[in-house]
């Protein structure tokens, strides 16, 4: 049995109806293009949300997932881990100094004002500190200044530098880490129990 062709002169006959046939212009194809890209994506982020999470999540609230640093450092349990990761890449003074921070805030005594700031200043701030952290030249000169009549926000722009700091790269890097998804899973088991 032959093989089946298409004549020339069936050939010509399609090509006839399809100049019949209505061409999209350019910009129509662009437009459908990006709308089922759209939908697409909709539709993945749908399917996500009905698999792993409950139906009231969605792409927006992904953050709800992860606490934020602020939830984090108030946390014992995440505080211990997020202070192991950071010893492991010996940044640890960073937390240090923004809980010593956070307890120089909290000084009542306008008397222990004097030797705590000089005791944060020495250990964090003085350029030859042994575990300095890492500020502006002139934040370093303003605290210095401000030693004279301390205060209980002599430290906050140094404290603010620092929270985003730890914000922007330890954070993100300790949400991915090994010590993090040990403490999340296991402050899930004991929910169960």
């Amino acid at each position: 049995m032959p093989k089946l062709l298409f004549s020339k002169m069936r050939f010509y006959t399609i090509k006839d109806l399809m100049q019949n046939v209505k061409r999209p212009r350019r910009s129509d194809v662009i437009l459908n293009r990006n709308r089922r890209k759209m939908d697409i994506q909709c539709h993945m982020v749908q399917k996500t949300n009905d698999e792993t999470y409950p139906s009231n999540l969605s792409c927006q609230s992904d953050h709800k997932i992860y606490p934020t640093l602020e939830e984090l450092l108030r946390n014992k349990k995440y505080l211990a881990a997020f202070r192991s990761f950071l010893q492991s890449e010996f940044s640890e003074e960073n937390v240090d100094f923004w809980l010593s921070c956070e307890d120089f805030k909290s000084t009542a005594s306008m008397d222990d004002l004097g030797w705590k700031a000089e005791g944060i200043y020495q250990k964090f701030i003085q350029p030859t500190a042994c575990r300095e952290i890492n500020v502006d030249h002139h934040i370093r000169e303003k605290i210095k200044k401000t030693l004279e009549q301390p205060s209980l926000s002599c430290f906050d722009e140094a404290q603010k530098h620092v929270y985003l700091l730890m914000e922007r790269d330890s954070y993100p890097r300790f949400l991915h880490s090994d010590a993090y998804l040990s403490v999340k899973n296991k402050s899930r088991t004991l929910w169960y129990i």
